[in-house]
């Protein structure tokens, strides 16, 4: 059976064995040469039993990243998804389980492919891709990188294709490529999982989707259909209430002179700074205009650059604490306890990420 290494050591031959021992291959030493050919490398490396061509080390240099580049996109879309309902979360060895549960497996193993695709979980699974981006990228390994940038994948396209939510997955892109750049410039004092010209790949197509975002447009509807701009004034007001997020006020409020009108409404970011601020927080930094009146839109976003706001999600993980185990509260979890409700924990995405710090 031939043997084709992959590995920086091996020479890149490939061996059949016989009666008479190891013997070279050439019909897949022909194959590589092909697939040498389709990956454009002008370079040929041709290797004899006795002597080998040397490349100088530009040259080298140059095969390498094109090598790992073609091999990253060509393996771009092997993913390597558990779709688990549940994990069982242990932080030490037991007579029952040996090892831990870290970061990168409970990724694996959760569905979070098919939970972008929910729209009810999105914004979830988005707000975690990015805290991990910022902090627990390092700490994921290769099996869990891979999987990270193929569902960073799917939710890009998922934004290109039906405009779902771009400006929170700008957020997520932009954290993602100042953390690769720091890794990058600052190769040697952190530990990477993989080769340096991975990364570099990673953070080109990064840099990539950032452009496909900001070259986005919405197409206008022609259809005749009834548009948001048609719904009564009441009803308007209604879904400007329904948003807990400053910005995507700021964003409706564009769209038509009657929107912006209503996104104005002192009542409207009073509310708002109320729901995500204490009363003491605001107090702290009141914002009066010229007329003695408080200014809440500008204090909305004056607080928010100094305290947290409220998350807000559809549907999150859960966890349970008489079982340790993480599940979808949708599919639920084989549990033990006389009264299961009262041992499930909603798991925001910075308590996903403390659950796996030891």
């Amino acid at each position: 059976m031939p043997f084709l290494g992959q590995d920086w050591r091996s020479p890149g031959w490939s061996w059949i064995k016989t009666e008479d021992g190891w013997k070279r291959c050439d019909s897949c030493s022909r194959e590589l040469g092909r697939e040498s050919d389709q990956c454009n490398i002008s370079h040929n490396i041709i290797l004899n039993s006795e002597d080998e061509e040397i490349f100088n080390e530009e040259e080298q240099e140059y095969a390498s990243k094109k090598r790992k580049k073609d091999h990253f996109r060509n393996d771009t879309n092997a993913q390597s998804f558990y779709r688990e309902k549940w994990i069982y979360v242990h932080k030490e060895s037991t007579k029952e389980r040996h090892g831990y549960c870290t970061l990168g497996e409970a990724f694996n193993r959760l569905d979070f492919s098919s939970a972008i695709q929910d729209i009810r979980r999105f914004n979830y699974v988005v707000k975690l891709l990015q805290l991990i981006a910022k902090s627990q990228l390092t700490s994921l390994s290769g099996v869990a990188q891979k999987n990270y940038f193929n569902i960073l994948d799917k939710i890009v396209q998922k934004a290109l294709d039906d405009h779902h939510n771009p400006r929170l997955i700008k957020g997520l892109l932009q954290d993602l490529s100042s953390t690769l750049c720091t890794l990058i410039r600052g190769v040697g004092k952190s530990v990477l999982v993989g080769n340096i010209n991975i990364w570099i790949c990673r953070l080109d197509t990064v840099l990539a989707w950032q452009q496909q975002l900001q070259n986005l447009q919405v197409t206008k509807q022609v259809d005749g259909r009834l548009t948001l701009s048609d719904l009564p004034l009441h009803m308007l007001n209604n879904i400007l209430y329904r948003f807990s997020d400053g910005w995507d006020i700021v964003t409706l409020g564009q769209v038509t002179p009657t929107l912006y009108m209503l996104s104005e409404d002192r009542q409207l970011w009073k509310r708002l700074c109320q729901y995500h601020f204490a009363e003491k927080q605001f107090c702290r930094h009141l914002i009066l205009s010229e007329k003695g009146h408080i200014e809440w839109k500008l204090m909305y976003f004056a607080l928010q650059k100094c305290y947290p706001t409220k998350e807000q999600y559809g549907d999150t993980l859960h966890f349970c604490r008489h079982c340790s185990i993480l599940f979808w509260k949708d599919s639920g979890h084989p549990c033990t306890a006389a009264d299961p409700d009262s041992c499930f924990t909603p798991v925001s995405p910075q308590h996903f990420i403390d659950l796996f710090k030891f």
